[in-house]
Formats: C-alpha cells, sequence, structure tokens
C-alpha cells in the first residue's frame, strides 16, 4: 500500500514538472498570430454600419477600397484598373476595374458585385447620404467597367472613392442580406480572411489567392478590452503585441512614450484625422442667442488644456477639419480671450448679478472627455466665475449618440473622424442642412450632430464646392469654415493623431494616409 502511494505520488510530481515544463516552454515560444489590442468591442462586420475607428481598422485588412490615397495625397488605383473618367460635363463617371480578382468565398469580383455592394450601402448604409446626396444611378458599362450617373457634377467622389465603408463585398454571400445588416462575418477580397468573430476578439488570416501584396506576418488577433488600464497593463505585460491608441489615458500615453524612448518598445504615428470639439445647442435658449455662443468661443485656452489633459500629446485646434487637407494651417475660430467674453456676455444682460450657467455634458467612457470638462470648468471658474458657471453631466457614447438629434444637451463634448480624407467629410457632417428656418436646420446633417444651427450661405458654398476642383475649390471650403466659426455652433479643441505601440520584437507599426495601420505590414522579428 505504501508501495503503490509513493508510485502514485512519484506520478504526481511527474506530470506537475511536465506540465511546468511545457508552460514554460510556451511562455518563451513566440506568438504565431500578432495579437493586436484595442478598447471597446465590435458588434459589426458590416461595412455599410461601420463606423468606428476600430472596426473600419479591421475591415481595412479584410476588404479594399476602389482606389488609395498615396504619399503625396493623389489619388491611386487600387481594385480600380485606372483614374475615373468624367464626361465633359461631368455627370458620367467611368471606373475601370481590375482582372482576375477573387473574394473570399470564390467568386469573381466583378462590375456587377462593385455595383451591388454600392447600391446595398445607398440602401441601408448608415452614412448613406454621402452617396445619395450625389448618386443618381450606377450601371455595369461592361463586366469590368462601372459607371456612376451623378445628380449634379462631384468633385468629392473621387475622394469618397477611397472610403473603406465601400469595399465591395460577394454578392453571393450577401445574397439574403441585400436589405439588412450581416453582422458577424464578412467576405470581401481583401489580404486577410475572417476565421473568427466574436464582439471581443476577432482572428483573421492571410488570404492565399490575394491578388495584390501578401501579409508579412501569419495573421492578427484582435482583441478587444473594456478600459485604457486593462489595455496598458496588457503591453506592460507583453500579453499583446500592439497597442491602438484610442481610448488610452493620456497619463499612460505619456508612459507609453517614454518606453520608446528609453527602447523598450516601438511605435508609429499617422497624420491626424480625429478633431475634438464641444457642440453648441444653437435652436434653443440661452445658446440660441449667437452673441452668448461667441462668448464662449473665447473662453476655451486650448494650451492649457492640452498640456493639462494630454500634456501636449493632442496639438491644440482651432478648425473643424484637419490642417493637411486644407493644405495649409487655418485659424477660423478666436484665440482664448476672457475679457472680450466678459464684455459680449455683459452686452447680454450677464455677469454678477446674472450668471450664465452652462451644463456641460461629456461621454463618461471616454477618459479625456472627463479631464476636458473638468479642466474647462476650473478654467472658467478662474477666469469668469463672475460671468459664467459650468455644470458637469457624464453619460455613457452610446447614449449620448442616440439622444444628439433629440436636442437633449445645451453643451457635449464629442469628436468627429471623416469618413474619407477631405474637407467636405468634416464639414458636411455638422453643417450640411436641407430644411433652414431663421438660422435653425430643421432637417439634415446638423441636426444629427445635435447642433441644429443652419446657414444658407454655407449650404450654397457646400453644393458650390462640388462643381469646383483644385485650389478653388478648397478656397469655397475655406469660406465655409470662416463662416461656421461666425456661427460658434462649434468649438474646436484638439487634433488627434492615430499612433499605435508595439513591442520590440515587433516592426514600427505603419498608418495610411487614412489613419489606419498597415496590418499587413506588421511582422515579427
Amino acid at each position: 500500500m505504501l508501495k503503490q502511494n509513493y508510485i502514485n505520488n512519484i506520478i504526481k510530481i511527474s506530470s506537475i514538472f511536465l506540465f511546468l515544463l511545457q508552460f514554460s516552454c510556451a511562455q518563451h515560444k513566440k506568438r504565431e498570430n500578432i495579437i493586436v489590442a484595442s478598447a471597446g468591442k465590435i458588434e459589426s462586420l458590416d461595412p455599410a454600419q461601420a463606423n468606428t475607428l476600430r472596426t473600419l481598422q479591421i475591415l481595412s485588412a479584410l476588404g479594399d477600397t476602389l482606389y488609395k490615397l498615396n504619399k503625396e495625397g493623389n489619388l491611386s488605383p487600387n481594385l480600380a484598373s485606372g483614374l475615373p473618367i468624367a464626361s465633359k460635363d461631368g455627370l458620367v463617371i467611368d471606373i475601370p476595374l481590375k482582372k482576375n480578382i477573387t473574394f473570399h468565398d470564390g467568386s469573381i469580383f466583378n462590375a456587377q458585385a462593385m455595383k451591388f455592394s454600392l447600391d446595398r450601402f445607398m440602401k441601408i448604409g448608415t452614412l448613406n447620404y454621402l452617396l445619395n446626396d450625389k448618386i443618381e444611378a450606377i450601371e455595369v458599362k461592361d463586366r469590368f467597367l462601372l459607371r456612376i450617373k451623378l445628380k449634379k457634377p462631384s468633385s468629392s467622389l473621387k475622394s469618397l472613392l477611397t472610403s473603406v465603408n465601400l469595399t465591395p463585398i460577394s454578392p453571393n454571400s450577401y445574397s439574403n442580406y441585400k436589405d439588412k445588416f450581416n453582422n458577424k462575418s464578412f467576405i470581401g477580397t481583401g489580404p486577410y480572411l475572417l476565421e473568427n468573430f466574436s464582439s471581443n476578439q476577432q482572428i483573421i488570416k492571410p488570404f492565399k489567392n490575394y491578388w495584390g501584396k501578401k501579409p508579412l506576418n501569419k495573421g492578427i488577433d484582435f482583441i478587444n478590452y473594456s478600459n485604457s488600464s486593462t489595455l496598458f497593463g496588457a503591453i506592460k505585460a507583453k500579453e499583446v503585441d500592439v497597442l491602438i491608441s484610442n481610448s488610452i489615458d493620456d497619463v499612460q500615453r505619456l508612459t507609453l512614450n517614454n518606453m520608446v524612448k528609453n527602447k523598450k518598445l516601438n511605435s508609429g504615428e499617422g497624420e491626424p484625422i480625429e478633431i475634438g470639439y464641444i457642440t453648441f445647442k444653437s435652436n434653443k435658449l440661452p445658446l440660441g442667442n449667437k452673441t452668448i455662443r461667441e462668448a464662449l468661443s473665447y473662453t476655451l485656452d486650448r494650451e492649457l488644456i492640452s498640456q493639462q489633459v494630454s500634456f501636449g500629446t493632442r496639438e491644440p485646434l482651432r478648425s473643424i477639419v484637419p490642417p493637411q487637407l486644407h493644405k495649409k494651417e487655418l485659424f477660423p475660430w478666436p484665440k482664448y480671450d476672457p475679457n472680450f467674453a466678459r464684455s459680449l456676455l455683459k452686452k447680454e444682460g450677464y455677469c454678477e448679478a446674472d450668471i450664465l450657467t452652462i451644463p456641460l455634458t461629456f461621454r463618461s467612457n471616454v477618459p479625456a472627455d472627463k479631464l476636458l470638462a473638468l479642466t474647462w470648468k476650473d478654467q472658467i471658474k478662474r477666469d469668469l466665475s463672475d460671468c459664467i458657471k459650468i455644470t458637469l453631466n457624464g453619460i455613457e457614447s452610446t447614449t449620448v449618440y442616440k439622444q444628439l438629434s433629440e436636442g437633449a444637451f445645451e453643451a457635449v463634448i464629442l469628436d468627429w473622424t471623416g469618413a474619407y480624407p477631405d474637407p467636405e467629410a468634416y464639414l458636411n457632417p455638422l453643417l450640411s442642412c436641407n430644411e433652414i428656418k431663421n438660422n435653425t436646420c430643421l432637417k439634415g446633417e446638423a441636426v444629427f450632430s445635435g447642433s441644429f444651427w443652419g446657414n444658407n450661405e454655407v449650404q450654397e458654398l457646400l453644393d458650390k464646392s462640388e462643381e469646383l476642383e483644385g485650389e478653388i475649390r478648397l478656397k469655397n471650403l475655406i469660406k465655409v469654415e470662416q463662416l461656421a466659426a461666425k456661427g460658434s455652433a462649434y468649438l474646436p479643441v484638439w487634433l488627434v493623431n492615430p499612433k499605435a505601440w508595439s513591442l520590440r520584437d515587433i516592426s514600427q507599426p505603419e498608418f495610411s494616409r487614412d489613419g489606419l495601420i498597415i496590418l499587413k505590414n506588421l511582422k515579427r522579428d
């Protein structure tokens, strides 16, 4: 009996030793897939529904666009075989397509597949106004020649064709999803195909029959964590290989940057494409008073906020369009001037006896929002406590987005990333309006943005810009921004560069012109 117990103990000890040995080997064995981490869940991989940076990031690896923008900012054919060919009147655009390209399900990519994808987006896409306002009809001119008929000439359409939202999908695999979203799968033409999907993790593998440059890695595991601290801890513990900057606390961002300086991490940075701003509800008093909104535009000390909230990593911004898209620095919104703000408020009967109270809403799950709100509140208390008082209200972001068009918020902190790299992709979603009455937007994108501000001259200039090209068009769009600054329904705060950090045995992350990591270029040493 004792002998048997002895033998059993030896077996147990051997088993434990073998497990520890295997575990130790597994710990030191290099991961095959590269693990990329970001914050938040991905509920849908349907390009017609995609509206978050993390979703667009994975779709950019699973699908292709007709065109890309090169380093010089010029249109470059991708799935298209050449540049768009426009008719003399600008109402017809022909797009030649590459041949011998297959979808992940083995079906052929052609003009019919591209038409199916665009028609579907125009019917059910959450951003379908981008196309519906421009396109009259889409036709298959030849098997590999797509024809787009426009309602009126559109100079912005070319840039729009670089949008990840318009990546083609297989008509074979989406035949039952012509008028509804397909959330849990994706069948496109991209360098990767989807192997597994859940809201917290997505696994993609190289597509063997990909027509273009093959991935330099064996696959990507996307891990979605709930908060910044978990993300930060994961890369410090080397549990993930690449960390995307969205939703990382700025204190932790600073620590990561110091780790790069000390050669403990690699990092890559793209051109700034995200703007942070405050929206004022302009259709109801007190912020329905233009002078009060104008006064508020002088109350924001952007340099102080940039330093206190982000340690200078978020660049102060006095425009609602990233400067590189105008190809020049532009400052339509005024500098910080509390004394001038006080003089404007006094004209409207505020200060001393009557303090203007502004309820400011921030997204409770976005770390920088709360810090911005607290810093602005303290700054107002320091400089203009005799005129203004700010009260704070934190609400989860999905609730904020749902209630914006209902006019639920007097002032709310938001951010925006254009669907494609063009000034119009920032101006139209904030300013365009189909029905305007007394500078109030009754129907249009300005309603969905929560500002309800409308201006007939702004709308005329936005419409006119579609007929213009080059420098003349940019000057026209600058006029739009200048008018928007006078309207003071928005208060731009800062500009955010997309950034990613990687472990030392992973290559430096590279970014495309639309602010997304080029996942197929990531490789393990």
